[in-house]
């Protein structure tokens, strides 16, 4: 899909409230429906055909909820309803698995399923689930990101709010989830997903963020599927209905600036999907990683410096970049990469690792009968998962000649090559630094020679690609040229 500049903006916003630590997620029931989860209105469909109600003529649910409860004079049939199907269905979407992924710390739903709590542990995350108010006392040790289920849980259907009356005791009875939502409203960035003009929910949500704050709030995103002629049937009636439900969503994404919350339009479903990966994509990019491995530098051609003193250096100066340096420890690389990311990190008077390097040492042998190199893939395939960017050097390693007890040769590490396909799989940018020799080398000559097809966005940076394997081009020359090109995939200073 084209993406409009507004969603360039917002996902340009959002890649900045990432790295700030300040973005945040507002899940509706539309999050969980990809997943075979079923939306409220279907499973309100039957309880209200008992009532003589048809579902498709009521726009509000919460007051048919009420209806039932009222018919029966207890919530039996409404948690019933929540506790057979919820606990039953669904299952983990791409969405999930997006935000899961991403370093989101706050996610709000009024969803009942445990779909995004599943979707955090799947990414090997810990999430700290509020279900009840009670919970929002108790911090989960070492949590890595905190689930407020303002609305309850399947585990305790009982609980949940389902009714009119539930809402409108919202504020006395639920005060503390309220003041955590106030809390997370002024200071984080929400991208609301999943919601739709007849969920029964988002009309309690936004008067709830009007009367909490009053104007003084950041701005937030939210997802609304365009009004679409050609969803309709292709006669009179149908015409009539678009022009009226389109007229109808124009007015509502400008009431929906009262809550300074900016709607962003997609024409399919799907396109949140898109949408989500290319955050991913974006965010990433500010995180490269130092492929290369070597247990010699004599093909190194670059004059005027080590083989070490040049990473060193490179990896410094990208720290001061403001990029986050990855490394699996290669051998020969891996001790000059962090040396210089931690250099550049004391001249910038920080100390937290965590913010400037991403390192992933390699398992040297495998137990419990596992096969060491199926444990080096994934680590490969998890790595390249966290970066946008792989810049690869060298690449060699040294073996016994076959039919001999004494001599050696070298020969290019696969490991290096294994890597720069996974790279080109995942859509990350590969630079290969090709004066540095053996693998690097070939895989240099392998870009440039099919450059159209792994940069057909970028030709201008053709030539400073060609520069990457110039015989002994000037260390601090090249330094700056890898510099400017790993700038510009990541979209400029």
């Amino acid at each position: 899909m084209e993406l409009s500049r507004e969603i360039n903006n917002f996902i340009d916003e959002y890649v900045i409230a990432l790295k700030e630590g300040n973005a945040a997620v507002f899940a509706g029931a539309g999050l969980s429906i990809p997943s075979g989860v079923v939306n409220w209105k279907e499973l309100l469909r039957r309880p209200a055909s008992r009532l003589g109600l048809d579902v498709e003529k009521e726009s509000d649910l919460v007051s048919l909820a009420q209806y039932i409860y009222n018919d029966s004079k207890t919530k039996t049939p409404l948690t019933e309803l929540i506790n057979n199907h919820f606990s039953q269905t669904g299952r983990i979407n791409r969405n999930h698995e997006i935000i899961a992924e991403l370093p989101i710390r706050t996610f709000w739903t009024t969803n009942y399923d445990k779909l995004i709590e599943q979707a955090l542990i799947q990414a090997g995350k810990k999430p700290d689930v509020k279900k009840r108010v009670n919970d929002l006392a108790v911090i989960k040790s070492k949590r890595d990101a905190v689930v407020y289920k303002m609305h309850g849980d399947v585990e305790v259907a009982d609980e949940a709010i389902l009714i009119k009356n539930d809402y409108e005791l919202y504020e006395k009875n639920n005060q503390m989830f309220t003041i955590a939502l106030k809390g997370d409203l002024v200071s984080k960035t929400f991208l609301f997903i999943g919601f739709s003009f007849e969920d029964p929910n988002l009309e309690h949500i936004l008067s709830r963020i009007k009367i909490l704050l009053d104007d003084h709030t950041r701005t937030h995103y939210y997802f609304i599927k365009e009004v679409l002629e050609e969803d309709y049937p292709d006669n009179q009636k149908g015409k009539e209905q678009f022009q009226y439900d389109k007229i109808k969503q124009e007015l509502k994404c400008v009431d929906l600036e009262r809550y300074s919350i900016k709607p962003l339009m997609v024409k399919r479903y799907e396109d949140i999907t898109t949408i989500l990966e290319v955050i991913t994509e974006r965010f990433n990019r500010n995180n490269v990683l130092i492929s290369g491995s070597a247990d010699e530098f004599s093909d190194y051609t670059v004059s005027g410096i080590r083989a070490q003193d040049f990473i060193h250096k490179l990896c410094k100066t990208l720290n001061q970049k403001e990029f986050k340096v990855a490394t699996g420890f290669g051998l020969g690389v891996g001790s000059a990469v962090i040396n210089g990311v931690l250099e550049g990190m004391e001249e910038l008077g920080t100390r937290n690792i965590n913010e400037h390097l991403i390192m992933r040492p390699f398992p040297q042998y495998a137990t419990n009968g596992k096969d060491i190199s199926q444990l080096w893939e994934k680590y490969r395939q998890q790595l390249l998962s966290e970066c946008g960017i792989a810049i690869f050097m060298f690449g060699n390693k040294i073996i016994k000649k076959q039919d001999t007890e004494e001599e050696t040769e070298v020969v290019e590490a696969n490991g290096v090559i294994r890597e720069f396909d996974i790279a080109v799989d995942k859509n990350v940018k590969v630079i290969p630094i090709g004066v540095t020799g053996y693998a690097s080398r070939k895989l240099w000559e392998q870009v440039i020679n099919d450059f159209d097809r792994y940069y057909p966005d970028y030709p201008y940076l053709k030539d400073k690609f060609i520069k990457l394997g110039e015989d002994g081009i000037d260390f601090n020359q090249l330094i700056n040229i890898v510099t400017d090109i790993v700038i510009e995939f990541r979209g400029g200073e």
